[in-house]
């Protein structure tokens, strides 16, 4: 990209930046428009940090020219001050490819405080990126935090440093620790100009990637990410996340608040959101949490869908229903929850009420006990898919779906 590309790029970049992206607008260029390639859904209740820097992995579903790091302190109580940010290309763990470390600012600032209950996304940073090429996201926290926004089932590998701003350092050598959580970083967007917008994964711990080996990228939504892969390729974001429920809060505050109050935010703001597959349902169900505290009906959840539906129909956004999976042999199984899973996973297959339908509780549940995963496709638990079966979720989107 030339400079003079870059410039007006980021120029366009900058004027929507503020806005809250839900259908691919009309009135952006192809060539210009962000693109949410990467973001976790966020919630709180994760640990405190002083004077130390995060390095955070993220993997990119599509490839770009130009990004934009968001930064969350939207389940804060407190402000927020960032020292530091910086991006590189991932060379090893915590090692960066030298040549590509950019500082990353805000409105121009290298410094910035985030109020609590806030977000804030960066300028345009100018370093190419292929899908899948993994990058590093330096924070430096000066200041004493409180409980961080984070997500705290990763499945990758975050790293911290010992004392000091260590978001310049190339090498690893500061680098201390490992975790497996994203603290304050919400999503990276790339303007993509052959990129056919975003497809948002919104569930559970099943879509979050539970039970699949860190850092290998095989959750479903990467799988179906690679799948639309090729010259016109759409991103694919995975909000998911684990013990999370469509209609109440779960009081295990770090699991999130519902689908229902969580939905706008997380999957119709992404920048160039399309379309929208749903696959939630199964902790109402396995923990009988109907609304203000009634036992669960499969009417209760066909209203929650309906609203999601509505939801999303009304920010102009495709959204389609996918069924839940079997779980017989887990937890939650027993014949009053597993008939409650039948009446829901029928509507969602014959009302008609979704623009389309993934049944992947017929992609995965065996075909001698169609209540039961395929043992093939079990992690171990009965309830979570292994990487087999994550494959299998993938393949069960008919991509006509996504491509009209």
């Amino acid at each position: 990209m030339t400079k003079k590309t870059f410039l007006a790029v980021a120029a366009t970049f900058l004027l929507i930046s503020g806005s809250t992206t839900t259908a691919v607008a009309e009135t952006d260029s192809a060539a210009s428009r962000p693109i949410s390639a990467w973001s976790p859904s966020m919630t709180i209740g994760g640990p405190n940090f002083t004077d130390r820097t995060l390095r955070m992995v993220v993997h990119p579903s599509v490839g770009g020219a130009a990004l934009r790091v968001h930064l969350s302190n939207l389940r804060g109580t407190t402000p927020l001050a960032v020292g530091a940010v910086s991006l590189a290309l991932q060379a090893d763990r915590a090692t960066a490819v030298e040549s590509s470390r950019r500082t990353v600012t805000f409105s121009h600032a290298r410094t910035l405080t985030i109020p609590a209950g806030k977000e804030v996304v960066s300028d345009p940073v100018p370093l190419p990126v292929r899908a899948e090429q993994n990058l590093l996201v330096s924070l430096y926290l000066p200041q004493a935090t409180s409980s961080a926004t984070w997500h705290s089932d990763a499945f990758d590998v975050s790293y911290l440093s010992k004392p000091g701003d260590h978001a310049a350092d190339t090498d690893d050598g500061n680098y201390v620790a490992a975790t497996t959580s994203w603290y304050y970083l919400s999503g990276l967007d790339v303007v993509a100009p052959a990129t056919r917008g975003t497809v948002v994964a919104f569930g559970d711990s099943i879509t979050d990637g539970y039970n699949t080996p860190a850092s290998v990228y095989h959750r479903w939504p990467d799988d179906l990410a690679r799948r639309l892969a090729g010259p016109h390729p759409a991103a694919v974001v995975d909000a998911g996340i684990g013990g999370n429920r469509v209609l109440t809060d779960v009081p295990n505050i770090w699991q999130g608040v519902s689908a229902l109050a969580r939905f706008g935010h997380d999957a119709l703001a992404q920048p160039g959101v399309r379309t929208v597959i749903l696959m939630e349902g199964i902790n109402d169900i396995g923990t009988n949490a109907g609304p203000g505290g009634v036992p669960l009906t499969a009417q209760h959840l066909i209203d929650g869908y309906r609203e999601l539906i509505r939801q999303a129909h009304a920010a102009g956004v495709r959204i389609l229903g996918g069924t839940m999976l079997p779980d017989k042999g887990a937890g939650y199984y027993s014949e009053p929850a597993e008939a409650i899973r039948q009446a829901a996973n029928a509507w969602i297959r014959t009302s008609g009420q979704f623009d389309g339908v993934v049944d992947f509780d017929r992609a995965l549940q065996d075909p001698s006990d169609p209540a039961a995963l395929r043992a093939g496709f079990d992690s171990g638990d009965h309830l979570h898919p292994n990487e087999a079966g994550m494959q299998a979720m993938a393949d069960a989107v008919d991509l006509r779906l996504l491509n009209s």
